[in-house]
């Protein structure tokens, strides 16, 4: 499994030690763009706008967001996924949108086609535009995928895909079913959006990627590390996140016992799927 750790501010890029997950967000007002140290993929801030918004109405159009895809592809480099400006289920979010769970996976169909369709015309790689499923609960996913199949997209075809609306729920049995959900149907590559340690240790072995902030969250509760000057808390403290890191995250990927990590995993996983 690959981390991508994730991080609110973009500079790092230039001097990261880990893959990093960053918002266009918080990219696309940077004239100039660092060059990238390390590998990492393209969030498209899609929570922040609907929770904000409550549509892509205010966001950038599609045009918009590949014209910028292919600026930070070319001058940050090393850029290996970009998420698609996808449309959440959280009911919350729903109640915002006024929307249902079908039409927000058909719009998030919609998009990922169009946006794949114009990174094409822009010279970008075809596959560079990742897939999205979304739903609330397990079954919704099916359908999802089922709706890319309608729409000519094949899910099993061993590119990445990723898992949305589990955030707030990746550690739950609800989680565990989504994941395993997709694996019968040969949707094996996942990659789960915003998995804490708590959601990996138990289903990581189901995900190819995954990505988090929560880093980020529990520094702003806590005071400042002891050597960290400059700042009351260290939620955006390069040093804390990679402390963090390299004691959450690392012995989850490359530790003596990740085969018991995974195998502790699937047995868990053999309740809930």
């Amino acid at each position: 499994m690959k981390f991508l750790l994730g991080s609110h501010h973009p500079a790092w890029l230039g001097s990261a030690q880990v893959p990093l997950f960053i918002s266009d967000r918080r990219l696309r007002g940077y004239r100039r763009m660092p060059r990238a140290a390390m590998p990492w993929a393209l969030d498209s801030g899609g929570f922040t706008e609907l929770s904000t918004y409550g549509s892509w109405e205010q966001g950038p159009t599609p045009q918009q967001y590949i014209a910028r895809v292919r600026r930070y592809y070319d001058e940050i480099g090393r850029l290996e996924w970009v998420a698609p400006q996808d449309w959440m289920c959280e009911p919350w979010i729903l109640a915002k949108t006024g929307l249902t769970v079908r039409q927000h996976q058909r719009l998030t169909v919609d998009n990922y086609c169009r946006l794949r369709d114009l990174a094409v015309a822009a010279d970008l790689p075809a596959d560079l535009i990742k897939r999205v499923v979304q739903g609330w609960t397990p079954d919704e996913y099916l359908w999802c995928a089922d709706a890319y199949d309608r729409a000519g997209v094949n899910l099993a075809d061993g590119s990445l895909v990723g898992v949305g609306t589990v955030c707030r729920r990746q550690a739950t049995d609800d989680a565990g079913r989504i994941l395993a959900n997709l694996h019968s149907i040969g949707v094996t590559r996942l990659h789960g959006f915003g998995f804490k340690v708590k959601g990996l240790q138990r289903f990581g072995a189901l995900l190819a990627s995954a990505d988090s902030l929560a880093w980020s969250f529990t520094a702003r509760r806590r005071p400042a590390l002891a050597d960290c000057t400059g700042h009351k808390n260290c939620a955006n403290c390069p040093r804390y996140a990679y402390q963090w890191h390299e004691q959450h995250i690392r012995p989850l990927l490359e530790g003596a016992d990740h085969a018991s990590f995974v195998q502790s995993t699937l047995f868990d996983l053999a309740g809930v799927a």
